[in-house]
């Protein structure tokens, strides 16, 4: 009797853990969309300013880098520029595959402070897309990107900073399935 009980507390115990991992994200973004605390900046094209406010500026820099064995250098042409709320500007990406086959890049951005990212807007961003490379190859990106003239005035300086991934198996693992799928037709 006493085990049955134990067995039971154990099993409640196993179920909310579980429970609570799979409600953990969902959490999460209620928490960052409250706090302003998360970071991650719109991953679709914005609308173009319609008004730029010349009496301020923000520093805005950039950061790369590849997660784990990710096989790509990416870095900006500039380190830093000076943008003026509602002024679109272009900052150039140079990216390469260090590996001697070809491959599929996947860039995740986000920005710091976490209660600017909603404040940057991508015209233009290879982190849009996923990104093919040819072994070895090199390419050049734009990302075309303003401010909004709404960034609160205690924000002076922001940093977009990008992960890469190296999503060759996962793209060449949906290929196969859709080849099998579309030979099984």
């Amino acid at each position: 009797m006493e085990h049955h009980a134990l067995l039971k507390k154990l099993l409640l115990s196993a179920l909310a853990m579980f429970a609570f991992a799979f409600a953990l994200v969902p959490l999460y973004d209620v928490f960052c969309d409250v706090t302003g605390l998360n970071g991650k900046p719109s991953m679709e094209a914005a609308e173009q300013s319609q008004a730029i406010i010349n009496s301020r500026t923000i520093d805005v820099s950039f950061t790369t880098h590849a997660q784990q064995s990710a096989p790509f250098a990416v870095k900006s042409k500039q380190y830093m520029v000076q943008v003026k709320p509602g002024e679109m500007t272009e900052v150039t990406f140079f990216a390469q595959n260090l590996s001697d086959s070809a491959r599929v890049m996947q860039a995740v951005p986000s920005v710091s402070p976490g209660k600017a990212a909603k404040y940057l807007h991508k015209m233009a961003c290879f982190c849009f897309d996923k990104q093919a490379f040819a072994p070895s190859e090199q390419l050049e990106f734009k990302l075309l990107f303003y401010v909004d003239t709404e960034l609160p005035t205690d924000v002076k300086e922001l940093t977009l900073s990008y992960t890469v991934f190296d999503i060759s198996d996962s793209v060449n693992a949906n290929i196969n399935a859709a080849t099998v799928h579309i030979g099984a037709s």
